[in-house]
């Protein structure tokens, strides 16, 4: 289930002309929003056709992953191109709000949630500061009124916030997570599982692009992963784990709730998993779960 929209503007589609790139503004009225599903736990990029109230794109993105940028050479100064680090896809827009005084501010606020879904979105940013001047001096009248209110502190309750503040201040800082992706799924790993495992070579190449030469080999699956798409891919992937919040999605792979809640449940499910599929044989799963322990 999506919840409700984080950010929603008024904003049509556009398309650039096939092998230029000059790009057209289509006239059917849209709106842009962006929610975080409940059920994936990810962000969703969503375009809705104001006139059928239909919505025609539903994008689903990984933290760090798009950008949303003006196209500067668009006429009109009002196109924009949302885009993807770990592929080419783009996808064109055009604001359509009567007056593009809040353009900057939808952006920013679209590039905020982009980089990290949670983040708090500011407002009247570009308005506070011409308002600013005006407000100063009823805010002066009403701070000045208002200190003579204010609760004075003993000596005893002085001492005591000192406390509170030097114990906070002595926390220690939290663990960053020490276990990524891109330290396991890397081509020093993966390559010798392609050379000594060779049935495993036909079971990938479902999940991978259609116009790879055939017959599959391990040469061309070692060239995947060093692309930089392949990279990126494990980067995204790592950064989404890391926000413990892909348990939705996780199950749609077979694995329980919680491998979604960082990299090391979700190896750890992985491993289990290949476990009870093939069978611990001669009893050497425990050897297999020290392993991961010490890697």
């Amino acid at each position: 289930m999506t919840s409700g929209p984080l950010l929603a503007f008024k904003a049509g589609k556009s398309h650039r002309r096939e092998s230029t790139n000059f790009i057209d503004a289509v006239s059917t009225k849209g709106a842009i929003s962006l929610h975080n599903d409940n059920e994936d736990g990810l962000l969703h990029f969503k375009w809705r056709n104001r006139e059928t109230g239909e919505t025609e794109e539903d994008l689903i993105l990984f933290p760090q992953d798009a950008s949303f940028s003006k196209v500067s050479q668009a006429p009109g100064g009002r196109t924009y191109v949302l885009k993807f680090s770990s592929s080419n896809q783009k996808h064109f827009f055009w604001l359509q709000d009567a007056s593009p005084t809040r353009d900057e501010e939808f952006v920013n606020n679209v590039n905020a949630l982009l980089e990290d879904p949670e983040r708090t979105l500011t407002w009247n940013a570009a308005s506070a500061s011409s308002s600013g001047a005006q407000a100063s001096t009823s805010q002066q009248g009403a701070s000045s009124s208002s200190s003579s209110n204010l609760p004075q502190l003993s000596a005893d309750q002085l001492a005591r916030l000192h406390e509170l503040v030097t114990n906070m201040a002595s926390e220690p800082a939290p663990t960053q997570p020490t276990v990524s992706l891109r330290d396991v799924l890397t081509a020093e790993t993966l390559s010798p599982l392609f050379t000594n495992h060779a049935d495993l070579i036909p079971a990938l190449f479902p999940h991978l692009p259609p116009d790879l030469p055939m017959p599959p080999s391990a040469e061309v699956l070692q060239q995947i992963i060093a692309s930089p798409q392949f990279q990126a891919a494990v980067r995204n992937f790592d950064q989404a784990l890391h926000t413990g919040l892909l348990g939705g999605l996780v199950r749609g792979l077979g694995l329980p709730e919680e491998a979604g809640t960082g990299v090391e449940p979700f190896l750890r499910a992985v491993q289990d998993q290949a476990r009870r599929e093939g069978g611990d044989g001669d009893g050497s799963g425990t050897n297999d779960q020290d392993q991961m322990e010490t890697d």
